[in-house]
């Protein structure tokens, strides 16, 4: 489980981004990278993480389940994936 605090500011930031998106695309558009320097630094979506949605994991995320692979072992394992096996050869 990741610390409260890591999740806290991920989500502070993801907050930050959707508050200030459309400005920023507008000073983009303009060419007004002065003003664009102003706005606060967790704005810029780049600052974002993918993080597991259970345990807030940032290393190891798998993109199309949202999961990290030890949460992802434990669901497929308990058969809550759909499609989903575990291999043996």
């Amino acid at each position: 489980m990741a610390r409260t605090c890591l999740i806290a500011r991920q989500d502070k930031r993801i907050k930050l981004v959707d508050k200030y998106s459309k400005l920023r695309k507008e000073l983009k558009e303009k060419g007004d990278y002065e003003a664009l320097q102003k706005l606060p630094r967790n704005s810029s979506p780049v600052r974002l993480h993918n993080r597991c949605m259970f345990t807030g994991r940032a290393r190891s995320y798998y993109r199309k389940f949202g999961v990290s692979r030890l949460v992802l072992r434990e669901m497929a394992l308990r058969g809550e994936i759909p499609g989903l096996k575990k291999s043996s050869w």
